[in-house]
């Protein structure tokens, strides 16, 4: 596996610059638009499960890293398109919320502030 199957973020230039900080450094906040965020929920199928549980009691990592990062890069991915479909071309304080969704998978919610910078 590569660097890609266990990393994530954006590419370089991004037409909607987002950041985990409040501001961006050599910009300023033009207009606040509002809470933005993607959502996804994926379901684990059986087998994964069943290894999961045996891997728990051996140890060692778990073979779900590749499937978590497509999901969080999707979850990204929404958010980034509700922030383009506002108007915006920023996004601040950006964060992964990940949770069990009633033992029948995970959801994975990115979400931050939409706001339009314009350079200093």
């Amino acid at each position: 596996m590569g660097l890609d199957d266990y990393g994530g973020g954006q590419g370089p230039q991004p037409d909607v610059l987002v950041v985990t900080t409040n501001d961006v450094p050599g910009y300023r906040v033009q207009q606040v638009l509002g809470e933005v965020f993607g959502l996804t929920v994926r379901s684990r199928h059986l087998g994964s499960q069943i290894g999961a549980g045996l891997k728990s009691m051996i140890g060692g990592e778990l073979k779900g890293t590749k499937t978590l990062v497509q999901t969080r890069t999707q979850a990204m991915e929404r958010l980034v398109e509700q922030a383009r479909a506002r108007g915006a071309n920023g996004v601040l304080a950006f964060r992964f919320d990940v949770t069990e969704a009633a033992d029948v998978g995970t959801e994975v919610c990115a979400y931050g502030t939409a706001v339009v910078l314009a350079r200093e």
